[in-house]
């Protein structure tokens, strides 16, 4: 039977590390605002793909494509820095007539959501780690023999958790959006696009500072 106490407790996790605050739940609300919610939704959902690779890297013991991931770390982390600034920017300059012309929502702009926010997950090492120490110590967790069945549930799990809260938020989200003015998206475009750029410049700015010191 599942270990069904290793399941709630892999949705927990899921949830725990997708409600931090950063650029993907800014990017996540800021879609739904502009774009709708399953735009906002798929957005998150791409972060939870990303939760869900990092996930079956740390469940399976899978050490060669973790070393593979550490070694690559500042290369992509700085490849996710540049992404940010590009998407802060494009952020910043967008209007809500770009909105409305993006709001039909169509499988290639949909498509667009699910990676943007995919890439900016997968590109951070450190989150691959930090599965890695939190399944360290859900060891003790699993009520039955460790085997591929549970390392099967905890991944799923993780990925139904993060799923769940991106849901959350753009189901929330969703009921102020027919309340935004134009002036308010703008506002939120350039309030957006600012810390999403600042959250790029940070990460850039981390990788020069520890190559120097």
């Amino acid at each position: 039977m599942p270990d069904w106490y290793l399941v709630l407790n892999g949705v927990l996790i899921g949830i725990v590390v997708a409600a931090p605050i950063g650029p993907v739940n800014l990017i996540c609300i800021r879609r739904t605002l502009a774009y709708g919610r399953l735009n906002g939704f798929l957005s998150g959902l791409g972060a939870a793909v990303g939760d869900a690779v990092f996930a079956i890297v740390a469940a399976f013991g899978l050490t060669a494509a973790a070393s593979m991931l550490v070694s690559v770390g500042d290369w992509l982390q700085a490849f996710g820095g540049i992404f940010l600034i590009a998407l802060g920017i494009h952020t910043y300059l967008s209007t809500p007539a770009d909105n409305e012309t993006v709001a039909t929502n169509t499988s290639s702009k949909l498509a667009a959501a699910v990676l943007a926010t995919f890439v900016l997950t997968i590109t951070n090492p450190a989150t691959m780690l930090g599965f890695v120490a939190i399944f360290g110590g859900v060891g003790g967790l699993v009520t039955t023999e460790p085997s591929l069945l549970t390392a099967t549930l905890l991944v799923a799990a993780v990925f139904i958790g993060s799923a769940l809260w991106w849901l959350g938020v753009t189901l929330t989200v969703g009921l102020l959006r027919h309340r935004m003015t134009d002036q308010t998206l703008i506002l939120i475009n350039r309030v957006s696009g600012i810390l999403i750029v600042s959250f790029g410049l940070f990460v850039i700015g981390r990788l020069i500072y520890n190559s120097v010191v």
